[in-house]
């Protein structure tokens, strides 16, 4: 989903819960718990909702008269597609969705033993399904398992150090395959096995498991960074490092850190969380000079 309409879909949210409600405050408070709800449905059910905004704009109006003590008035009205498990989350709280991964700390993890730590990759951060690590190592698997990648990205992490000149030309090189919207450029400069995390901390529609594999990576940047009208996409130091920083009009709506190896891009991590990016909106874009 086009970071634009990420952003125009919260906002639109918040205009529906300001409304309804007296104060901005508790309008926000509605559309974080309305992405909540929609992060508790199962990724089938998610599918089966054939317009996603109405449905999040039906449960914000639902939360709203909630919290006004009104009656659910649209507790009996159903949408083609819906089923029993999408109606119960647009009326009720949703179970909190998964920890993000990115809020895990080096020290928790260095606190689990071998097995668990793998574990814990496997099927918390690469998305495997709960099981899948007893018959890994329970049983022999195919030549290029979820298992393996992981061990090939940990390979790539020890690979020739990259220096700045060649980290800053890797991420220019991507930031105008952006701008061409050349998929064929932009999976070229991915490694095969390069993995990509959307951080939305379940507060917008990014999506919320990892992609892998070069094509699927590309697509998924593409479709992200794509240039809407009033949408860029710069150069700028990210943790000590060139990174991406996409703009939705004046507001800094995406930040891209690029892991590179041997020349290649290992690892993406694109935060699209508003509260992670509160810091980058606080200060005038043009104020921060490019890198």
């Amino acid at each position: 989903m086009p970071i634009a309409e990420l952003l125009d879909e919260r906002r639109y949210l918040r205009d529906v819960a300001d409304s309804m409600l007296s104060r901005r405050s508790e309008a926000e408070s509605v559309v974080d718990e309305t992405y909540r709800r929609w992060f508790g449905l199962s990724e089938a059910a998610r599918r089966r909702i054939k317009a996603p905004r109405s449905w999040l704009a039906r449960t914000v109006d639902g939360i709203c008269r909630s919290r006004l003590a009104q009656p659910f008035l649209d507790d009996d009205v159903t949408h083609e597609g819906e089923t029993a498990e999408v109606r119960r989350a647009a009326a009720r709280p949703a179970a909190v969705p998964e920890a993000e991964v990115s809020r895990v700390q080096p020290m928790a993890l260095d606190s689990l033993s071998p097995a668990r730590r793998v574990r814990f990759l496997l099927e918390d951060v690469f998305g495997m399904a709960p099981g899948t690590f007893t018959n890994v190592w329970g049983h022999p698997v195919p030549e290029r398992t979820e298992a393996q990648q992981l061990l090939h990205f940990l390979r790539l992490r020890r690979s020739t150090p990259t220096t700045p000149q060649q980290h800053d030309a890797a991420v220019r090189a991507v930031r105008q395959a952006c701008l061409n919207d050349d998929v064929d450029l932009l999976a070229s400069l991915l490694d095969p096995d390069v993995a990509a995390f959307f951080d939305g901390g379940g507060k917008v529609r990014a999506l919320p498991r990892p992609v892998h594999g070069r094509w699927h990576v590309a697509h998924s940047l593409l479709k992200l960074l794509t240039c809407h009208p009033g949408t860029t996409l710069t150069t700028h130091s990210v943790n000590g490092r060139t990174g991406l920083v996409a703009h939705y009009g004046h507001q800094v709506a995406a930040v891209v850190s690029l892991d590179i190896a041997d020349d290649q891009v290992a690892q993406v991590w694109a935060v699209l969380n508003p509260d992670k990016l509160l810091t980058w909106n606080q200060t005038p874009a043009q104020t921060r000079p490019p890198a």
